[in-house]
């Protein structure tokens, strides 16, 4: 899996196309929350065995999972109807946030695949391209050279494409919204 600070990147790279004019600052949160959300099954580490439909990188990462989170989030965000941000489109949001985590752990070189369509099948999978380095899962471990690689290779991989798409997205919305003035 990238590292905690890897999964909040596509989260952050999502804002300017879900930006409103007054958009409170707990959908973000709750963005970030949702992309960093699925690594909480290392909990179970020491009762449910890795490839268990349960264990890492299993239900938590699917995107049925990702949409239950998601649903859960947008309700808790925004716990009442908010003229700048419409419940659909925070949801879409928070969505590909939680979903993010599962796509990027599928690029990562280690573990045995993400359980995609959980519960609905226990396979799992890697896309065929897979540059990131996998994070060690501990903190202990984190803190190492093996940690400091896993920052270098996120830089490149994760960090960077999530700043061009979010430059991206930004000028594109210079481009399509009219200016306020």
């Amino acid at each position: 899996m990238p590292s905690a600070f890897g999964h909040v990147a596509p989260a952050l790279a999502l804002v300017p196309l879900f930006r409103t004019p007054r958009p409170p600052a707990r959908l973000w949160l709750a963005g970030v929350a949702c992309a960093v959300a699925p690594d909480l099954d290392v909990l179970a580490f020491r009762f449910v065995p890795y490839e268990s439909m349960f264990g890492h990188r299993g239900i938590t990462h699917s995107l049925p999972c990702a949409a239950l989170l998601a649903t859960l989030a947008v309700f808790a965000a925004l716990p009442r109807p908010d003229p700048a941000v419409w419940r659909v489109r925070a949801w879409l949001y928070l969505f590909l946030a939680a979903a993010s985590h599962g796509l990027f752990d599928a690029c990562t070189n280690g573990g045995r695949g993400v359980a995609f369509f959980a519960p609905f099948s226990a396979a799992r999978f890697f896309f065929p391209f897979r540059p990131i380095e996998v994070s060690p899962i501990g903190v202990a471990r984190f803190f190492s050279e093996r940690g400091a690689e896993v920052l270098r290779s996120e830089l490149v991989w994760v960090w960077l494409p999530c700043a061009g798409f979010a430059a991206a997205a930004w000028a594109l919305r210079a481009a399509l919204l009219p200016r306020r003035e």
